[in-house]
């Protein structure tokens, strides 16, 4: 695994986004995992050490999150700048075509640009998001966005990734030390969340919390898509996951159980299926 970063041109100027790589630029195909909302591109330590057997993997910690630059004014936090980020990505790969796995934010970033005429997504993975959004499940992110207080020390920061992300899954101690050692950042008073609390400004431009309608996207994918939904998830409803699989590209559907929103993808399970499916 190496680092890296990227500078990327936004409204206000220039800021960097970091990176972390996998595999080697000599590998027959290539991935970009992105992550949620409020996550990094470590996240995908285990499944990107998977797909480096065979592919270059690369991992982005989007705007505002992790390692990358904050921008100046919160209110860009949206898709646009997201996608023009991660074509400048591709851009930088120097590569043809891309696999796409995108987990919640980052699948929404995924549809985006496959949609685009010209797409460089060969394939798309979705995890646990799709065309519609319901608003409970938006409003439920909305409590927690941004709000969080500093945390005295990394065992408390990992208690709270633990009470608010429990629908991950159920994830070993080690697994979830990982998320905290990741998911946090030094500041005066202790550990803060590794984000910029000003990503939940766009949630609170709009209100009231309406429901997401993205089919007009969907139906503009035509690379092949596979969907994981978490067995209990409010964000991915069962029956937009199958109008999902009858529409559009049409979608193949597997329900991960004993998650929600939205499974890690840090169980070997989970990874075999991601890894079976892109490599099929």
């Amino acid at each position: 695994m190496t680092s890296g970063s990227i500078s990327c041109l936004g409204r206000d100027g220039f800021h960097r986004m970091a990176y972390v790589a996998w595999g080697n630029g000599e590998a027959a195909s290539n991935v970009i995992c992105v992550h949620g909302l409020t996550r990094n591109g470590r996240d995908f330590d285990a499944l990107a050490a998977k797909l480096s057997e065979r592919s270059r993997v690369v991992c982005p910690d989007v705007v505002g999150r992790g390692k990358s630059d904050w921008l100046a004014d919160p209110t860009q936090y949206q898709t646009p700048q997201y996608v023009a980020d991660m074509a400048a990505l591709v851009a930088r790969m120097d590569v043809g075509w891309v696999d796409w796995v995108g987990t919640s934010m980052g699948g929404l970033i995924g549809m985006a640009l496959a949609a685009q005429p010209g797409s460089p997504v060969r394939r798309l993975v979705l995890n646990d998001v799709g065309p519609f959004i319901p608003k409970a499940a938006l409003e439920r992110i909305a409590a927690y966005c941004g709000k969080a207080p500093p945390f005295a020390d990394g065992d408390a920061l990992e208690a709270y990734l633990r009470d608010v992300h429990g629908s991950f899954g159920p994830l070993t101690d080690e697994q979830w030390q990982h998320l905290a050692r990741h998911g946090g950042r030094a500041v005066e008073e202790g550990v803060a969340l590794a984000y910029d609390p000003g990503i939940a400004v766009p949630f609170n431009a709009v209100q009231p919390i309406a429901d997401v309608d993205l089919w007009a996207l969907w139906d503009a994918i035509h690379c092949p898509v596979l969907v994981l939904r978490g067995e209990t998830s409010d964000l991915l409803s069962p029956e937009t996951a199958a109008e999902m699989a009858a529409r559009g590209p049409k979608a193949t559907v597997i329900e991960i159980a004993g998650c929600g929103h939205a499974p890690a993808l840090m169980d070997q399970g989970q990874v075999k299926v991601v890894d079976d499916w892109l490599g099929a």
